[in-house]
């Protein structure tokens, strides 16, 4: 088949979307498609912005190109699922959130503080309606999201989970030793929480140490957040790093943390799994709690620093306690999260 992939793309930024959408299109190819990426950029400030793009997708006809048919499109989030195709797959990664679950957040919550934001919010409800229900099937990347679409549109949907680079190739290599860092790699943004961790560390009492990998705005007051608490000893900030040195830090972390506000999934938690590494997380995380059961794979703790600092305690001076949960983690993403081949055929059944 010729299959069509849409996608809204930030300029100049990368994240678990476009690993999301690189990894089907490869699968795709693999399986014999002929397959391309139609793509936009995306910027949702002001709030008008995000009408003139859920209007340019809307608009594209994506029936045929260069006078050959394109036989699928697979759309993947806000606002490309809005294109309109006689067969379109949605695989929703999220919706714009801060138009549902996110409207009322004194802190993430952006669009509402706009004059026209609920204007603007009122008219994504209208457009996800229509350009969801149009859809032959959709899928979701976790279950969380899936019940969010359900709350927020009243439509139904297959989750369908899929495994990050990284999970596939630390799955391929046996974990490490437990050495002493915590590790929480993700893009350096309020909603992900890295200050939460930070403030954690004011409280450790064991010999851990929280390694910080990423990039992102939120870098500089992160920065000073651990200059101000007297931790640069004991947090570090490594910036982005190649993957094999992530792999490495992965595979001999003492644990890992990620702590996210209401995560749609969460790269991060099938790989510290696939790490045999324990996953800490919070009790309003969304996707990773999916995973993750508290006292089995890792540990489920308020998002509360004395609290994630009281995990990390008892798994630095319990490692035999942090191994078992690790290996139960690996076992748990190898039955549950399926290899890409698997994907492939689900999306396309």
């Amino acid at each position: 088949m010729r299959i069509a992939v849409c996608h809204p793309q930030t300029p100049f930024t990368r994240g678990g979307a476009e690993m999301h959408m690189e990894g089907m299109v490869r699968a795709l190819r693999a399986d014999g498609h002929d397959v391309d990426v139609v793509t936009m950029p995306f910027k949702w400030y002001p709030p008008s912005e995000i009408v003139h793009q859920m209007a340019s997708w809307r608009s594209v006809d994506l029936s045929e190109a260069n006078g050959q048919r394109i036989d699928m499109v697979i759309a993947l989030k806000f606002p490309a699922y809005l294109v309109a195709h006689e067969r379109k797959v949605v695989w929703l990664i999220h919706q714009h959130r801060t138009a549902y679950e996110l409207w009322d957040h004194p802190e993430y919550g952006d669009l509402r503080l706009h004059e026209d934001g609920e204007a603007v919010r009122d008219m994504i409800h209208r457009a996800d309606r229509v350009g969801l229900s149009e859809a032959k099937r959709i899928f979701t990347n976790s279950a969380n999201v899936r019940d969010r679409l359900r709350r927020s549109v009243g439509l139904s949907a297959d989750v369908l989970y899929h495994r990050s680079p990284l999970c596939e190739a630390l799955l391929e290599i046996e974990p490490g030793p437990h050495g002493d860092h915590v590790l929480f790699p993700s893009r350096l943004e309020p909603l992900k929480r890295q200050s939460l961790a930070i403030d954690a560390m004011r409280h450790v009492r064991s010999g851990a140490r929280l390694v910080l990998v990423g990039k992102g705005p939120g870098e500089d007051a992160l920065r000073r957040r651990i200059a101000e608490a007297g931790l640069e000893d004991r947090v570090e900030l490594a910036g982005p790093v190649p993957d094999e040195d992530l792999i490495e830090l992965y595979r001999t972390a003492l644990a890992v943390f990620y702590g996210p506000y209401d995560e749609d999934y969460g790269y991060v938690t099938i790989e510290a799994m696939a790490a045999g590494r324990p996953l800490v997380t919070c009790t309003d995380s969304g996707g990773p709690l999916e995973l993750v059961r508290d006292g089995e794979s890792g540990r489920v703790v308020a998002s509360e620093p004395r609290a994630i600092a009281r995990a990390i305690d008892a798994l630095h001076e319990g490692r035999d306690e942090a191994a078992r949960m690790g290996a139960a983690g690996r076992s748990l993403v190898e039955a549950r999260v399926p290899p890409w081949p698997e994907v492939a055929r689900r999306l396309l059944s």
